[in-house]
Parts: structure tokens; C-alpha cells; sequence
């Protein structure tokens, strides 16, 4: 489903220090749509010459965080045009290269894509209604792109269960295998836990998180670099398949793909 022109698909507001950038179209579970990438970047962009804000904290509306890419929607008008490979490849470049450290705030599901948003935060705190998965291997498909940013936050036998079974697993799971930084069984533990990070962001200053940052994300920017053509013309391979074509109609129809056993 392709989302309202008119609506915002993302928020910016400041306070106390923090930037917050909302992914607000919740209508198609907040997939990554041409315009959705274009105004996050954009946020993104804002935050950066925003000398209010010390941090950025991503969050968003309704029940999913991000549900992955959206190839139904249009060009953005006036937008670089680009393949969804690299629209969401130079998104996550430009969170991992941002001058503030940024905080994922999840509190619904996250899927493919998102998972890729989620890997490119610094730290992530995530809420008792939070879970996540990498469904591509149950579509046919790879978690090509966004693995660029997932890997380097999960062990080599963590990393194998995540990317190769698909399944689903709770907050508490994703903080066992560092993929989140804390994970709160309450509401109100939530937001504890961020006002801890953001607290001590405020004590930081600019040019030490700018340069810490550049020393945490080097080694995973020099990565995508590297990777990046490859593992878009994977992906782009991939989703032109016949087992991808079953296996997001399967999806789309809510039935079981042709290749399941038993």
C-alpha cells in the first residue's frame, strides 16, 4: 500500500536537547516508499545543523517501527532518482556518518528493512511490544542490503539463526544478542532508559561524540563501500526470481509458498 502524499511519512521536532525524527505512516507500516527515505533523509539532514539538539532519538508511529522496503509507491518529485538498493544503502550511510549519536526508539514490530534502520543506530532501546525478524529467507529473497548494517551488531552463530530461520524474537532476545542496547518490560522503564542515554549525551560535547562516532562506524562504512554493488545487484537478482515472485505472493495472499515442507 502506497502512502498519503499529503500526510508528513516523517516528523521532526527539538527538545531538551533532542532532535526527534518520527516515521509517521502507519498506513503501510511505515515502509521504506521513495518519499519516506527522501523525508527521513532530509530529517536526518536538519538534525545535523541543528545546534539545539546533542542527539537524535528515531522512533515512530503506530504498531510497526518499519516494515521494510515499498516498491508500490512513486518517484519522489524533484528527487535524485535512484534504485531502492541505493535510496536505502545512502540511508543508512547517512545515519552511520551523522555528527550525533542516534537512538532507535521501537516499540511495534521490525522487519527486513527496518531491521537494516535499526542496525544503523547507535543504540536502540526497545519496548515490551517490540519484536523483531529477518523474513527475507521465508520470501525467497536474502537480507542483502540491509545486512550491511546487521552484521557488524551480531555474533557469527547469532547472526546464522537470525538471517537464516526468519523467526521472530522479543526485546529481550535482541538485547541478549546485543542487537538493541536495553531492552524495558514497562511503558515507563522505556522511557527511563532513554532519558538515561539522552541525560548523558547532554554532557557530551559535539566534536567528542562526532569523533567517537567516526571511530565506532569506520570499519562498517568502509564495509558498505566495499559491498555495496554486489550486494545490490543481489538483492535486484533475487527479487526478480520466480521463487521471490512466489514467495511475496504466498505473502501478500496469506497462504503457505509452494517449497514449504510438510
Amino acid at each position: 500500500m502506497s502512502e498519503n502524499t499529503q500526510e508528513p511519512v516523517v516528523r521532526y521536532d527539538v527538545a531538551g536537547g533532542v532532535a526527534t525524527i518520527t516515521l509517521d505512516s502507519p498506513a503501510n507500516r511505515n515502509a521504506l516508499s521513495p518519499r519516506l527515505v527522501h523525508k527521513l533523509t532530509e530529517a536526518l539532514t536538519r538534525a545535523e545543523s541543528d545546534d539545539t539538539a546533542r542527539c537524535v532519538v528515531l522512533t515512530h508511529t503506530g504498531s510497526t517501527f518499519c516494515a521494510g522496503a515499498d516498491l508500490t509507491s512513486p518517484p519522489v518529485p524533484g528527487a535524485e532518482r535512484k534504485s531502492p538498493a541505493d535510496a536505502v544503502t545512502d540511508l543508512m550511510v547517512a545515519m552511520l556518518a551523522h555528527d550525533k549519536p542516534i537512538v532507535g526508539l521501537v516499540t511495534g514490530h521490525v522487519r527486513a528493512g527496518g531491521m537494516g534502520l535499526v542496525g544503523a543506530c547507535d543504540l536502540v532501546v526497545a519496548g515490551p511490544k517490540a519484536d523483531f525478524a529477518l523474513t527475507e529467507v521465508r520470501l525467497g529473497l536474502a537480507a542483502s542490503i540491509v545486512s550491511m548494517t546487521i552484521l557488524p551488531r551480531l555474533a557469527g552463530r547469532d547472526a546464522a539463526r537470525v538471517f537464516l530461520t526468519g523467526e521472530t524474537f522479543d526485546a529481550a532476545r535482541a538485547a541478549e544478542l546485543s542487537f538493541v542496547s536495553a531492552a524495558a518490560t514497562t511503558d515507563d522503564g522505556l522511557v527511563s532508559e532513554l532519558k538515561q542515554l539522552t541525560d548523558a549525551f547532554a554532557h557530551c560535547s559535539p566534536q567528542g561524540l562526532r569523533e567517537t562516532k567516526r571511530l565506532l562506524n569506520e570499519e562498517i562504512l568502509v564495509r558498505i563501500e566495499r559491498k555495496r554493488a554486489d550486494l545490490g545487484s543481489q538483492s535486484m537478482r533475487l527479487f526478480s526470481s520466480d521463487e521471490a515472485r512466489e514467495g511475496i505472493a504466498a505473502f501478500r495472499e496469506k497462504r503457505r509458498p509452494a517449497w514449504v515442507l510438510g
